[in-house]
């Protein structure tokens, strides 16, 4: 975003405020920095001093594993608080930096995919070393790591940022498409799901897809023929939580600017048993289903799908009964499990998620598939000179943007700590962040964190960042999503700002 596009959206922001009764300062903080001169990567002399007078001069070799919005971002920050770096990031692909939350935007609005990717090597920070290769063997015993290409890299101290898979292959009858990245060379996975007129979001050539798919359905449903569109989400932890429900909210609104919303039918099918894991965002949302119209299934998990049917097949486990177990001779609840075949004439599927097999399962990993760390200080529960952060971090909640902008400073704070001698101290809280579009020109803020981590409550909690009534969707807050959030990414978070 340009400076002058900048400042009038600066405006704009700054004038809605004041009609909800707040303050410049609160604008400032809506958009994640002090100052407009922080948000476009400048800061002050006064910053600047502030950053010098807190520089570190503790030494070691430091491996960022990953070199996406997580990782960056922590190079970043490590620059600007240790005098002396020596940073080192693997990232195989060069357009590893990208603002992953407006593949929604590109799939149920107006964007495209040049909105949203970047070159890694622009936010390769100063100094920092970028080894485009892959991480495949972890050697935490003796400091070191093994790349694809066969080198192999020793450290002092090690960050895993790595992302998520998307494990397609789990679903039957997606078997062809197998485990892919967002950020992939992916155009034959969109391929296989438009045969079906499915789709997803979750990689930037199935989001393109999606909006083709929109296009058609909302045209079909134009013409006057009756159509059902479907939308899941898995059994897996996932990024992005409200991504299933952000792109139904958007083809419901895609369809009333149609004049053509009461020829769809449309339905949620999520694995669990809520709209949100926070009682109040959960309510909130279900008001919103019953005022347009929306209906859902909780407990169901797509298993299966016949593209050329376009018959979609869940597991229904909403259901138990009592059967007797004879080894502790006592009744006992069971799930019960019923296959479910849907037709549809358009489905977004969110595919099942996991770590990478060569991290996840590595001995840095867990038997869960994710880096084991404290929640609070993000240090590796066995490796005290390992940290970790964003998606594949072991940490409760949400696997979001706006977890990791909170998670990197703890990170750089306590990996400092430990360089120096010292034990980490700075902490955590669980915060995330969920712009949760309602329809094209509105967005739920749903903000919490953990609820009591020093009572071992990790269940979430509302947090607002301003006296406004969070659980409801405000034109503000679409400001916010689609014109502050990716220069903020930009300008403030990839270097160790914001």
């Amino acid at each position: 975003m340009k400076e002058k596009e900048f400042e009038h959206f600066q405006e704009i922001v700054e004038e809605t405020m004041k009609k909800e009764g707040l303050s410049r300062r609160d604008a400032l903080k809506l958009m994640g920095l002090g100052s407009a001169a922080a948000m476009m990567g400048g800061t002050s002399v006064k910053a600047e001093a502030a950053t010098e007078a807190k520089a570190s001069s503790a030494k070691g070799k430091i491996l960022i594993v990953g070199g996406g919005l997580a990782g960056m971002s922590t190079a970043a920050r490590l620059v600007r608080n240790l005098d002396n770096p020596d940073i080192t990031v693997v990232e195989p692909n060069p357009r590893s930096v990208s603002y992953q939350p407006g593949l929604t935007l590109i799939g149920g609005y107006e964007w495209g995919v040049d909105d949203i990717i970047y070159n890694t090597s622009d936010f390769v920070p100063n100094g920092v070393k970028w080894i485009q290769d892959r991480v495949v063997e972890f050697d935490p015993e003796n400091n070191k790591v093994k790349t694809e290409k066969g080198k192999t890299i020793e450290y002092d101290f090690m960050v895993v940022a790595g992302g998520l898979e998307l494990a397609f292959d789990k679903i039957k009858g997606l078997e062809e498409i197998g485990t892919l990245y967002t950020l992939g060379e992916n155009q034959k996975a969109a391929e296989i799901l438009a045969k079906g007129n499915a789709a997803s979001l979750y990689f930037v050539d199935g989001a393109v897809q999606m909006r083709k798919n929109l296009n058609a359905f909302i045209e079909a449903a134009k013409s006057g023929k009756k159509v059902k569109g479907i939308f899941t989400h898995p059994n897996t932890p996932i990024k992005c939580g409200g991504a299933p429900k952000k792109i139904l909210f958007l083809t419901d609104s895609n369809l009333r600017h149609a004049g053509a919303r009461e020829n769809a039918e449309l339905v949620f099918y999520p694995n669990g048993g809520s709209m949100f894991g926070v009682p109040e965002y959960h309510k909130a949302i279900l008001n919103l289903f019953e005022e347009k119209d929306l209906k859902y299934h909780y407990k169901h998990n797509l298993i299966e799908i016949d593209l050329e049917k376009k018959i979609a097949v869940f597991d229904k486990h909403d259901k138990t009964k009592k059967v007797y177990d004879p080894d502790i001779e006592e009744e006992i609840e069971e799930v019960v499990h019923e296959r479910v075949e849907v037709p549809y004439d358009m489905i977004h599927i969110t595919p099942p998620m996991k770590a990478p097999d060569y991290i996840g399962k590595s001995p840095v990993g867990s038997s869960a598939g994710f880096i084991p760390v404290n929640y609070e200080t993000l240090q590796h529960k066995k490796y005290k000179n390992i940290f970790s952060l964003g998606d594949i971090a072991a940490v409760p909640l949400g696997k979001t943007g706006g977890s990791a902008r909170k998670q990197y400073k703890v990170v750089v704070d306590n990996l400092i700590s430990v360089m120096e001698g010292k034990e980490p101290t700075a902490k955590y809280n669980g915060y995330t962040v969920c712009p949760l579009i309602t329809e094209i020109g509105k967005v739920m803020l749903a903000e919490f964190k953990w609820a009591d981590p020093a009572n071992g409550k990790y269940n979430g909690i509302v947090y607002p960042s301003f006296p406004l009534d969070p659980t409801k969707p405000r034109w503000l807050y679409w400001v916010l999503k689609v014109y502050m959030l990716k220069p903020m990414t930009q300008y403030g978070m990839l270097k160790g700002l914001a």
